[in-house]
């Protein structure tokens, strides 16, 4: 049992003190890894709070945790699995590497095939999947590939046919490849999608539209029974999980919308963060810093959310994939033994875009009542060619929120006009956005989230969380399910009986 008495028991010192105290701040709570420098200094740790959050980790065994998971144990113990998603990109057990290569090796045959036309002319790539068979890849594609004129790629997540026609209309579906992405190949919403695009193609005149389906699963022998000819159909481990698979063949959409070589490189620089993680002191870490601020901010000041806000439009979607990534991983309450964790585990994860925010929820946090810690992203390059005063105010609002959060400005004459600020963010700048920075930056972000669950003696790697509401649907589609009145009553409305 890891004891948090010393760091519940840390001084809450004002964030400007913290400065006045140490002229070297700034440089012990920074650092530079892949092109992306980490700024944690205007967080509220401390050299005392790094050291109490270091005997923490000693005690929780992080290091060798931290092995275990590259060396390919079984740390996802409730499903008796290991977490192979860092063997995708070179780093982890021999074999599960080896596998991981092979299955890229696959991908990129087929990719090759699709550019040398056999099948057809294709301009179109619809990409059906959910969760993390859906984030991952769109958050590539529209990071990555604005610029990109190799192939339109559309990603339809949602059960709503609205989504899917949106995407009919748009696409010829005689030039329209279909990829199906399910790690079972058995998620609802993902094959009612895949079979009404099957249906959109007949009806369409397209002769043979299981022809043009490829499949992405752990579970081949299911996307075969489905009509999926063997050749077409790109296997991952089942020790990726949905929301670590955008590196396996999830990332389908990506690798053929920006071409192998980007995709190759997006693997490098999730590997050049998977190398730091591992071989540096955790003081000097980036993914342990950002889970020890993490860790102090919900067990010594009591926050329930954190806020990234990107500060580049191609990283927008940015926010939507931490949501799952984290609160997915760490929204649990029970620890590695099934008891209580008895203490707050993941925080909220919300966010948003640039100066869209500012003009929408920043009120909330410089003046309200909430502690929010709040990450900044941004790009020193420019992502447009326009003049160069849009990227520079765009940057200098990114600084001077995180200023002024800290700063605060007192006003006894006009209360409502004061910003009490001491309030908490760190600054992640990325040279360039370009597939290696990214890859280290999600890299960075899933590093984070395994610290930040070992550390609270939870398994980040299982969901049984969102099963009980998919089981309760599936009964009530079939016109059973011992429900509440008012869900009963709702069932009824909607003419669902």
């Amino acid at each position: 049992m890891t004891d948090w008495s010393t760091i519940e028991a840390l001084p809450q010192i004002r964030l400007e003190q913290l400065f006045a105290d140490d002229p070297e701040r700034l440089a012990k709570l920074s650092l530079d890894v892949s092109g992306i420098h980490f700024d944690f200094s205007k967080t509220h740790l401390t050299r005392d709070a790094v050291a109490a959050f270091e005997k923490l980790a000693k005690e929780a065994d992080l290091a060798g945790k931290r092995d275990a998971m590259f060396g390919g144990a079984h740390v996802n113990v409730t499903e008796d699995r290991p977490v192979e998603h860092t063997a995708e990109r070179g780093e982890g057990k021999a074999e599960s590497v080896q596998r991981a290569a092979e299955y890229h090796a696959r991908m990129r045959m087929l990719i090759d095939a699709i550019e040398a036309e056999a099948f057809g002319p294709v301009r179109h790539v619809l990409h059906v999947g959910i969760g993390g068979s859906a984030l991952g890849p769109d958050l590539l594609v529209d990071a990555l590939g604005r610029d990109s004129e190799r192939y339109d790629v559309a990603i339809v997540s949602n059960v709503d046919g609205v989504a899917l026609e949106d995407v009919f209309d748009r696409f010829d579906p005689s030039a329209t490849l279909l990829v199906v992405a399910s790690k079972t190949f058995t998620t609802t919403e993902t094959m009612m999608n895949a079979d009404s695009a099957i249906g959109w193609m007949q009806e369409n005149g397209v002769e043979d539209p299981y022809g043009r389906v490829i499949a992405l699963t752990a579970s081949p022998e299911k996307a075969i029974e489905w009509g999926v000819d063997e050749t077409r159909i790109l296997p991952f481990s089942e020790g990726v999980g949905g929301r670590y698979s955008l590196w396996s063949s999830i990332g389908f959409p990506a690798a053929i919308k920006l071409g192998w070589d980007q995709f190759a490189e997006l693997l490098e620089g999730a590997a050049e963060m998977d190398r730091h993680f591992r071989l540096s002191a955790l003081h000097e870490n980036a993914p342990v810093l950002a889970a020890f601020a993490d860790l102090y901010y919900t067990q010594v000041r009591g926050c329930e959310t954190r806020a990234p806000f990107a500060y580049d439009e191609r990283l927008r979607l940015l926010p939507s994939y931490l949501q799952q990534l984290e609160m997915e991983s760490n929204g649990k309450g029970v620890t590695v033994d099934g008891k209580p964790v008895g203490r707050p585990t993941a925080p909220i994860t919300w966010g948003g875009v640039g100066t869209d925010a500012q003009h929408a929820v920043f009120q909330l946090l410089h003046q309200g009542t909430h502690l929010v810690p709040v990450e900044f992203l941004a790009v020193i390059e420019a992502g447009d060619t326009l003049a160069e005063e849009h990227h520079r105010q765009l940057l200098l609002n990114a600084f001077a929120q995180g200023a002024a959060l800290m700063k605060g400005r007192a006003n006894p004459d006009d209360p409502s006009r004061a910003y009490p600020g001491d309030r908490p963010s760190s600054t992640i700048l990325l040279d360039v956005l370009d597939a290696r920075t990214l890859g280290a930056l999600i890299a960075f972000y899933e590093h984070r989230v395994f610290v930040n669950g070992v550390l609270l003696g939870i398994n980040s790697f299982d969901q049984f969380g969102v099963e009980l509401g998919k089981e309760m649907a599936k009964a009530a589609a079939k016109g059973g399910g011992d429900f509440d009145p008012s869900t009963t009553d709702l069932i009824r409305r909607a003419g669902l009986e």
